[in-house]
């Protein structure tokens, strides 16, 4: 049992050297030790707020990209809009010159098929008093003078007549 129980002396000597231990842990050894948790405490404060920082940074940078996309978002609609309106300008200005154009042609032919029906029906007159001289002289069995006082009394005649 002896080596159970601890001396007098043992226990003497382990207490000074446990208090001379503590004295030199306390003058060298804690400072030290309460220096590095120190800055450890204040690295790993630091690196919380640098942390804090980037995530309070990426949340308006997210913002500031949330709010550009809508902007651009918004800014493709408006042009999208404007094509979409300049294409119907386009396509009526295009649809108005188209019509005016066939007016334009309609106009001409009509203007042409006068003109041709004019001629035709002059170049009819004239045929008809050739005709009326040539018949008119076989029926009398004699020739007529072809002056111009018989000519012009034979289409005076022939105009009286409406070919319409």
């Amino acid at each position: 049992m002896e080596l159970i129980t601890p001396g007098l002396g043992l226990v003497v000597w382990m207490t000074l050297v446990f208090l001379v231990l503590l004295l030199v842990l306390g003058k060298f050894g804690w400072p030290v030790v309460s220096k590095m948790i120190d800055e450890r405490e204040t690295l790993i404060q630091n690196s919380l707020d640098e942390a804090q920082k980037a995530r309070e940074e990426m949340e308006n940078l997210k913002f500031n990209n949330d709010v550009l996309l809508k902007k651009a978002m918004e800014e493709r609609d408006e042009i999208l809009k404007e094509a979409r309106l300049l294409g119907e300008t386009i396509k009526q200005e295009a649809h108005l010159k188209a019509q005016e154009e066939a007016q334009r042609i309609v106009a001409s032919a009509r203007d042409s098929i006068n003109y041709e029906k004019l001629q035709a029906l002059t170049e009819l007159k004239n045929q008809v008093a050739q005709f009326s001289i040539d018949i008119a002289s076989k029926v009398l069995e004699q020739e007529l003078k072809e002056n111009e006082f018989d000519k012009k009394i034979i289409e005076k005649r022939v105009s009286e007549f409406n070919f319409n």
